[in-house]
């Protein structure tokens, strides 16, 4: 099973026309993807890798009987004015995969999808995929890759992946199966410091979801993220095993460091301070990324044969 993207899922793609839009359609569409209409104002009756194109979200969402998801790639100015678009038309789900998008823009994105009992992933992410089901974003670069480095989920081996980064979000991935774990989905939560699904309520997700055995983290200095999961597993809101990794062990003060979330006030958010929560919640937090896929490997070995 996967959560937030299957192959039922009907996808809207915001900015279909320009570079990103057409490229990542057509890696979505190869893997799977529904993707059901596109958006570009002006652009309207035009047609993307077989994709019908609209002027505006309402006519897309009518035009398509509904739109489940819409993953926007416009330039970061317009990203606001895409997102409150879609989510005032109706959609439940946002994608906003470009970086650079204002703090206030964020802000405005946040309030709007709370007044419309919408959510949102990123801004600044890769997106999500569920390999054999569909990938949101751009994660894998091409299906056939995405296909050759991410196994499909395997019974009382799989597992779900939360990454703060981009890049890792595939390495985790990648990584784990080749030690044949299977990956129900694997979800970039974004860098910015203001985003929309946050490390703790993916693993809500996660532990909601019956195939998926354990939940892998790639965590990272700055913010409260990790500390949050922790709380969620303390209070038993998150039973399932989890197994993490937090990068910036080595940042200093004043060091810049990754992404803009990455942001330590005091002793909140430190690379020590991730890590002791973690553990004392009963978490397996590794020292090194590349024990993660053994660490992995130890745990799921240790679950009782009836898991699911």
């Amino acid at each position: 099973m996967s959560i937030i993207i299957d192959h039922t899922k009907r996808v809207l793609v915001q900015g279909i026309t320009g570079r990103e839009g057409r490229a990542r359609t057509k890696l979505m569409r190869e893997f799977g993807t529904n993707v059901v209409a596109g958006c570009t104002p002006g652009k309207g009756g035009q047609e993307v890798e077989g994709v019908p194109v609209f002027d505006k979200v309402s006519e897309a969402i009518e035009a398509s009987s509904g739109i489940d998801i819409s993953v926007v790639f416009v330039p970061a100015r317009l990203v606001k004015s895409a997102a409150v678009e879609a989510i005032e038309a109706g959609i439940k789900l946002i994608v906003l995969v470009p970086d650079r998008v204002p703090l206030w823009d964020a802000m405005a994105i946040a309030t709007t999808a709370r007044e419309h009992d919408a959510r949102f992933i990123g801004p600044n992410t890769l997106g999500v995929i569920s390999p054999g089901q569909g990938v949101l974003g751009m994660i894998g670069g091409r299906a056939a890759s995405a296909r050759q480095w991410f196994n499909e989920p395997i019974p009382r081996r799989t597992v779900g992946v939360i990454s703060r980064s981009g890049g890792m979000t595939s390495s985790c991935g990648y990584y784990l199966s080749r030690k044949d774990i299977g990956l129900s989905t694997l979800v970039h939560v974004g860098g910015d410091s203001v985003i929309g699904l946050p490390i703790p309520d993916v693993a809500l997700m996660f532990q909601d979801d019956p195939d998926t055995d354990a939940i892998v983290i790639f965590g990272e200095i700055g913010g409260s993220q990790e500390e949050r999961l922790a709380e969620h597993m303390a209070a038993g809101r998150v039973t399932k095993p989890v197994i993490a990794y937090i990068g910036g062990k080595a940042a200093r003060e004043g060091t810049r460091f990754s992404h803009a979330g990455a942001i330590i006030e005091g002793n909140r958010g430190t690379h020590a301070g991730k890590v002791e929560a973690l553990r004392a919640a009963g978490a397996t937090v590794v020292d090194g990324f590349g024990d993660l896929p053994d660490a992995v490997d130890g745990v799921l070995a240790g679950l009782p044969a009836s898991a699911s």
